[in-house]
């Protein structure tokens, strides 16, 4: 179930007194929103699916038209990150991000050093949405944040996916909480593209938490909560194809998350109001 590139096998840290740091609430559009069965979730914005499609006209969200296709870059920014957090689930909504971030995407002049490349992308980034579909939630985990941190090294560096998670496993009470770690290592090729890397997945409980008897169990549970290409990123490489000072989308391309889109906002940068 987890895949391990250098050592083929299931690599499980369990280190029962480890403090970790209190989290935000994760985003509650990302924990419980049902998402139907379209092209977006599926097909990550492949360009081809976008081409057949007509001109884009405004698109009517919970009864009101979000979509101009004469807006500026920072009025898609404000309407994207205005928008995901309050996410129901229809199909109108997950067409507007489409075009949101095709609009981000088509306006953005990349970084043209890596130095400076560097510079903007090093930091802990707060998941905000993927286009690839997400497992049903389960009554025994709560994922309550998933935060992806960078830090570069030049040509290369490291990425580390870390959702914070409580447990119940007897179904009812939330006894055990800790993080899971995703650890990957990257190099940069092709211009700005990082070609992953996974080194090792860690379970890590808080201090003083329930230790659960049945990790794999856990681990099975945040497998299937979590975004796939965050859980396993191996064999895939990461474009950056959106970024300032608060905001970045990642584009993955390989074998089996080709065209996903991830959209982050920077920790702490700015603070969104749900319903």
């Amino acid at each position: 179930m987890i895949s391990h590139p250098k050592q083929q096998a299931i690599a499980i840290l369990l280190l029962a007194f480890s403090a970790i740091e209190a989290a935000d609430a994760f985003a509650p559009s990302l924990e419980s929103r049902q998402v139907p069965s379209t092209y977006l979730a599926a097909e990550g914005f492949a360009p081809a699916a976008v081409q057949e499609r007509p001109p884009a006209k405004k698109t009517e969200v919970n009864g009101e038209s979000s979509v101009d296709p004469n807006m500026s870059a920072d009025e898609a920014k404000s309407a994207l990150i205005d928008l995901v957090p309050r996410m129901t689930g229809q199909d109108e909504e997950y067409r507007a991000v489409e075009f949101y971030v095709n609009m981000l995407e088509n306006k953005y002049a990349p970084v043209q050093t890596i130095d400076f490349l560097n510079l903007a992308m090093a930091g802990d980034w707060q998941l905000l949405f993927s286009t690839n579909l997400m497992g049903r939630p389960n009554r025994k985990l709560r994922l309550r944040e998933l935060v992806q941190k960078i830090e570069p090294d030049r040509f290369g560096g490291s990425v580390t996916n870390s959702a914070q998670w409580d447990y119940a496993e007897d179904g009812m009470t939330f006894d055990a909480t800790g993080q899971f770690a995703v650890k990957c290592s990257y190099a940069i090729n092709q211009g700005a593209r990082m070609v992953v890397e996974l080194d090792e997945h860690e379970v890590r409980p808080a201090k003083g938490s329930k230790i659960p008897r049945d990790v794999p169990e856990l681990v099975g549970l945040l497998h299937r909560a979590i975004p796939k290409e965050i859980f396993d990123p191996n064999g895939h490489a990461m474009d950056t194809t959106y970024l300032d000072a608060d905001l970045r989308i990642a584009r993955l391309t390989g074998p089996n998350h080709e065209g996903v889109r991830n959209i982050f906002m920077r920790k702490g940068s700015l603070e969104i109001s749900p319903l």
